[in-house]
């Protein structure tokens, strides 16, 4: 499983519309409105590399509202939870 964080900087005044329309996207597990330098970080967990240039230009980038994005690559979780079988049930 691959996991990308994704910086989002956003129109402000559509800020709760744009992370509801993200959150519904196939891929984003998680959505938060945060402080800082921008507006919003998705959590997007996919099978393969392949399938963020699926989520991410393909899907995330075009919801009305966002202005732009970077993409950070986890290269390892540390974690007390097991997130490969948290997100791999029912799957090949």
């Amino acid at each position: 499983m691959i996991t990308a964080i994704v910086m989002i900087k956003a129109d402000v005044a559509r800020i709760p519309e744009v992370a509801e329309a993200i959150a519904e996207i196939s891929g984003v597990s998680e959505v938060y409105s945060v402080t800082g330098g921008v507006d919003l970080i998705a959590m997007v967990r996919v099978r393969g590399h392949e399938d963020l240039a699926e989520v991410i230009p393909g899907h995330v980038n075009k919801v009305p509202g966002v202005l732009g994005s970077d993409t950070h690559i986890a290269f390892h979780a540390y974690s007390n939870h097991d997130l490969e079988a948290a997100f791999s049930l029912g799957m090949e």
